[in-house]
């Protein structure tokens, strides 16, 4: 009921731009309750999945990052926030795709496709753990993948967490897979460290006691002296800092270089210097021409 509530609400102020899933109606069957909504395309995941996890042009990649902005930026107009979201919570409006011939190998003649969906268009979906800002907050929130370094922490989250977490989401449509792919929070905050640099120690020193064990002496990451595995310390190893890893899908064209800058806004580590989603959406990489 509590996701009927917001869906509703967000319905209400909709002008049909807010790039939000639509509620058509909801009932209870037997003390289930059941929504119904509008009918949709396959998630940006399912869709990467079946094409082997062959990265999005950035063209699109450019299209589904203004939408996806776009739908946060109503929802925390609302003081809503998300708190979930992740590629299988942004589904394609249609389910048509071209397939498109992209490598051959030297080996055999045998050429390979890609697809790519014919529309651009997303809805994003889930509003199962999405709360207003003035509700209680509980510790944590998001999926791991995606999870912001204040959650982590122990220090409290807001509006920010969705942008840090829209951040995740566009290296994933570029490179082809998820940019954290942990499950332990010691490799997350370093394999953040690979990719970012250093924790702020204003954060770390303000970690909860859920948390500071992390570090040293409150403030340097306790990495890889306190690594699970030596699997671990490989994992954290063979990421890229994020400029690399962008201009290796990319190469070191404009709309690499824009979308590298775009990135580090959303993926800074204090959450009161992350860009909003009004201000990611004025950036400069969404005015270069498709």
């Amino acid at each position: 009921m509590i996701e009927v509530d917001v869906l509703q609400q967000l319905a209400k102020h909709d002008k049909g731009i807010s790039c939000c899933v639509q509620i058509h109606n909801w009932f209870d069957y037997r003390n289930h309750i059941c929504i119904v909504f509008e009918k949709l395309g396959p998630s940006l995941f399912d869709f990467l999945k079946r094409n082997k996890y062959c990265p999005f042009p950035v063209d699109l990649v450019r299209e589904f990052g203004r939408q996806l902005l776009e739908s946060v930026a109503y929802m925390h107009d609302l003081r809503l926030i998300h708190t979930d979201l992740k590629p299988e919570n942004i589904l394609l409006v249609s389910s048509e795709y071209v397939k498109l011939p992209h490598t051959k190998r030297f080996s055999s003649d045998e050429t390979h496709y890609r697809c790519l969906p014919k529309s651009s268009a997303i809805k994003l979906i889930d509003f199962g753990s999405t709360v207003f800002d003035n509700q209680i907050h509980s510790s944590i929130v998001s999926t791991r993948h995606y999870r912001a370094p204040e959650i982590i922490l122990g220090l409290g989250w807001s509006y920010p967490c969705d942008l840090w977490s829209i951040g995740c989401i566009l290296v994933e449509l570029c490179a082809g897979n998820a940019l954290f792919q942990t499950h332990e929070n010691l490799e997350h905050l370093a394999m953040m460290e690979r990719v970012l640099g250093p924790l702020p120690q204003q954060m770390t020193r303000r970690a909860n006691n859920g948390a500071e064990k992390y570090f040293r002496r409150g403030a340097r990451l306790n990495w890889p002296l306190g690594a699970v595995s030596r699997e671990s310390i490989r994992a954290v190893k063979k990421l890229d800092c994020l400029k690399d890893l962008i201009s290796r899908h990319l190469g070191s064209s404009k709309a690499s270089s824009s979308l590298t800058d775009l990135l580090y806004g959303l993926l800074k580590y204090e959450p009161s210097e992350r860009l909003t989603a009004r201000q990611a959406l004025d950036h400069p990489f969404f005015k270069i021409p498709t």
